[in-house]
C-alpha cells in the first residue's frame, strides 16, 4: 500500500480551497496522507468511483458541483441523504461506497457558532444546499420558510417534500425574516450575480452566504451596509471539512481554534 490519499472531485474544481485545508491538518497533526483536487466530468464520474473503489489507499472524496445529485445514484448506502437528494462526501466500507451530505450539519454548525434560533428563515435556491438547508431547519422546527428561486413552482415543491410551512417566490426582495441563506451559487466566481433586495430585512437579522468565492460576497457586503450581521461561507466550509476530514483520516481536527487556517485561507 502507499499513502493514503482523499481529494475533492468536479468540474471545475481548481478553485477549491478544500487541498488547502486538509493539507493544513495532516501537517498540524503529523499524518501521514495527502489530499488532491481531481476534475471529473458528470460523463467520467461512473468509472471515477468504479476505479476508487478497489484502490486501497483511497480514503474518500468530498463531491462538490456539478456532481452532487449524479454521485447519490452512484453509491450503495446513502441514508439520510437519499432524502436530500444529494452527497458531498463519499467513503468507503470494505468494498461499499457510502455516500453522505454534510450541508445540513455545516449550516446548523454554522447558525449553532453564530447563537441563533431562527424561526423565520428565508432560502436563496432550490438544489441539494437548499434541501440539506429545508431538512435541517425541519430538525430546528423552523416556524415559517420562504424559498426564493427563479423557479418558484420548483422551491414550492421542495417545501411539500419536506412538509414545511412557508411560501415560494420568485427571485427580488427577501422578505422580512430571522435569517436569509444563500444556498445557491450565485454570485459566485464563474457564476451569475445575486441581485437580493435586503431592505426588508430589520435589525438583528442575519445574513449568511454558503458561497465562499470570493469570500467577501456583495450579498454581505450589502448586509453589513445596512448594520445587519453576516456570516460568510469559509464557516461553513471549514466545519464541513473538519467532518470529511475525520471521517477520511479517522481523527478530528480542531476546526473552531483555527485562526491561522482562516488566515491563509484568506490571504
Amino acid at each position: 500500500m502507499g499513502v493514503p490519499y482523499a481529494e475533492v472531485i468536479g468540474d471545475p474544481v481548481a478553485h477549491s480551497k478544500s487541498p488547502l485545508i486538509h493539507r493544513y491538518w495532516l501537517e498540524q497533526l503529523g499524518l501521514e496522507g495527502d489530499y488532491r483536487a481531481t476534475r471529473v466530468t458528470a460523463d467520467e464520474l461512473p468509472a471515477y468511483l468504479e476505479d476508487r473503489r478497489s484502490d486501497p489507499d483511497w480514503r474518500g472524496c468530498n463531491v462538490t458541483m456539478p456532481l452532487k445529485e449524479a454521485a447519490l445514484a452512484l453509491v450503495d448506502v446513502s441514508g439520510p441523504a437519499r432524502g436530500i437528494g444529494a452527497v458531498n462526501i463519499v467513503t468507503r466500507h470494505e468494498q461499499l461506497l457510502i455516500g453522505i451530505n454534510s450541508d445540513g450539519e455545516g449550516l446548523s454548525l454554522a447558525v449553532e457558532m453564530a447563537k441563533l434560533r431562527p424561526q423565520r428563515v428565508a432560502i436563496i435556491g432550490a438544489g441539494g444546499a437548499a434541501r440539506a438547508a429545508l431538512e435541517e431547519l425541519r430538525l430546528f422546527r423552523a416556524s415559517h420558510v420562504v424559498m426564493l428561486n427563479r423557479s418558484p413552482e420548483k422551491a414550492a415543491a421542495l417545501l411539500d417534500r419536506f412538509d414545511m410551512r412557508g411560501e415560494a417566490l420568485p427571485l427580488g426582495a427577501a422578505p422580512a425574516v430571522d435569517l436569509l441563506i444563500n444556498a445557491s451559487p450565485l454570485g459566485m466566481t464563474g457564476y451569475p450575480p445575486l441581485e437580493v433586495d435586503l431592505s426588508q430585512l430589520e435589525a438583528g437579522a442575519t445574513v449568511l452566504d454558503m458561497v465562499y468565492d470570493p469570500l467577501e460576497t456583495p450579498l454581505l457586503r450589502a448586509a453589513r451596509a445596512k448594520g445587519l450581521r453576516a456570516i460568510d461561507g469559509l464557516t461553513m466550509l471549514i466545519n464541513q471539512a473538519a467532518m470529511a476530514f475525520t471521517r477520511f483520516f479517522r481523527v478530528a481536527p480542531d476546526a473552531a481554534g483555527n485562526v491561522e487556517l482562516r488566515r491563509l485561507l484568506t490571504s
